[in-house]
């Protein structure tokens, strides 16, 4: 600690005094004890001047010492946010989240850092095809993709899919819940909205929908449906919607929303929005796909009469 209130007591420190601080500071916190360390990474999140080898080295260590420095430096580039992500824990990733100002490049790299989870979450988690599956697979002819799938198709509605394995109950992730819950304390619809979109693996547009009703009620219902938090969940409700922090006798409207709403029924509901909107999805790339299609036609047509 006397060697972190020498070096904030700098008020533009030397290259050789940050050079200095650098080669002291890891000797000195491997061996100092864990309430030491503690208030020594406190007091450097408020410091702008960390060296970048200091602030990477804070970042890195446990998430019961690294939180505030990783939450309120402003030592720690975009680059080392990205890199902190990718390397450390989920609780990195939430601490990356709370704070203040993070740019669409960090953003954008948390989204893509969950989508590779989930990706080889699922690689890791494929059962193996059964056998009359893969003999199936192996005996159908390359150009009959169709039939294979159509049969494929008829073997799975005989399946019986769980409760826990519909659309509308999908747990969301640790780091969705996280970016849910900044955009809506920043009130940043946009990013909200495509957060939305992306934990429903929905369009934006049923996102959009979702928040346009005024009440609240179609977000409670679609946050209650993927398992959204108690807390959390009343946080989003009233910050997206005013009316919602208002008493209503002794108790926030947000609470007797969310009270009111029946988990299962959620469930039920988002699958079916989901379900129209993959439906009206489709609808509607067939016909942005139909102009384009026709356009050879027309040409080779008016190619001819010439």
């Amino acid at each position: 600690m006397a060697t972190v209130t020498s070096f904030e007591g700098l008020e533009r420190p030397s290259r050789s005094e940050l050079r200095q601080f650098a080669e002291l500071f890891e000797p000195l916190f491997a061996n100092s004890s864990e309430e030491a360390r503690r208030q020594a990474v406190a007091a450097l999140s408020q410091s702008a001047n960390v060296p970048a080898a200091v602030a990477f080295f804070i970042a890195s260590q446990p998430i019961t010492i690294s939180a505030p420095f990783i939450a309120t430096s402003k030592c720690l580039d975009d680059q080392t946010l990205i890199t902190i992500a990718r390397t450390q824990g989920a609780a990195h990733v939430r601490a990356i989240v709370r704070r203040e100002n993070l740019s669409p490049t960090v953003i954008d790299a948390l989204v893509g850092l969950r989508h590779a989870l989930d990706d080889s979450k699922s690689a890791a988690e494929k059962p193996k095809a059964p056998e009359a599956q893969r003999s199936l697979l192996d005996a159908a002819p390359s150009g009959d993709d169709e039939a294979l799938r159509e049969r494929l198709r008829a073997m799975a509605a005989h399946v019986v899919r769980p409760e826990s394995d519909r659309l509308g109950l999908r747990t969301l992730t640790a780091m969705q819940e996280a970016l849910l819950v900044r955009f809506a304390r920043n009130r940043e619809a946009e990013l909200f909205a495509a957060t939305l979109a992306d934990a429903l693996s929905a369009s934006r547009w049923l996102a959009e929908r979702i928040m346009l009703d005024i009440s609240g009620r179609q977000l409670g219902t679609t946050l209650k449906a993927m398992g959204m938090p108690r807390n959390e969940a009343l946080l989003i409700l009233e910050r997206l919607y005013r009316h919602l922090d208002e008493l209503e006798g002794d108790v926030p409207q947000s609470e007797g929303l969310w009270d009111g709403l029946d988990a299962d029924e959620c469930g039920r509901r988002v699958e079916a929005w989901g379900r129209a909107d993959r439906y009206t999805y489709e609808d509607r790339k067939l016909a942005q796909a139909a102009p384009a299609e026709a356009a050879p036609t027309t040409a080779r047509a008016s190619g001819g009469r010439r």
